[in-house]
């Protein structure tokens, strides 16, 4: 079974991928696959999103994961759907839980001191610290990683191609999660690619 942490550092960037149109969705995974950003994280933000893993799944080399999870519910038809991983923008006791009962890779978002210590009471180490960039940037944390040094972390919501190697530079970060490689609409598979390469060659 692969792990939490093993997916994270597939690549420096996990996309975070709005599928609004089932065609949409093989197309984009393949050109983000191609540019070298395996892991694909579709939001369960639309009425496609799971059909959508459906099909990403089918992309060789592609690993399929649902994001935007917020209850036991939209845990189940994600992995019924055939999610490789879990992404949530926040952490509860029960939907923690549940991700760790079915044995999946999970991926809880985190903002404060609290939420890192009900992940570690759980038996969590990895989180998406979410939103970065409104919950204080860099700086903040930097200071929220200090007490928690066997924590690692997958910062997103406003990251972009121009901050993400001064995010990348802070040793507890092992990626972070962007919008900007995966536009919404009508895909143009190889400049998808071309974006996707971009991300893959930045450093850790």
């Amino acid at each position: 079974m692969t792990t939490i942490a093993e997916i994270m550092q597939t690549a420096p960037v996990i996309p975070v991928i709005v599928v609004d149109d089932l065609e949409h969705a093989v197309p984009l995974a393949r050109g983000l696959v191609a540019g070298g950003l395996r892991v694909l994280e579709v939001t369960l933000r639309t009425s496609a999103a799971l059909d959508a893993i459906r099909a990403m799944k089918q992309v060789e080399g592609a690993i399929v994961g649902a994001g935007t999870v917020t209850n036991q519910h939209e845990l189940a038809d994600a992995i019924d759907a055939g999610s490789e991983f879990i992404v949530s923008p926040g952490l509860t006791e029960s939907l923690g839980k549940a991700a760790i009962r079915d044995g999946i890779p999970f991926l809880p978002g985190i903002a404060n001191a609290g939420d890192i210590m009900r992940g570690l009471d759980l038996g969590l180490t990895h989180f998406k610290f979410f939103p970065a960039m409104a919950a204080g940037g860099l700086p903040a944390l930097k200071a929220l990683a200090a007490p928690f040094g066997q924590c690692r972390f997958c910062p997103t919501g406003g990251i972009t191609l121009e901050n993400a190697p001064d995010w990348l530079s802070f040793n507890p970060v092992l990626c972070v999660g962007g919008s900007w490689v995966a536009p919404r609409g009508p895909v143009d598979e190889h400049k998808v690619e071309e974006i996707a390469r971009q991300a893959a060659g930045m450093r850790r």
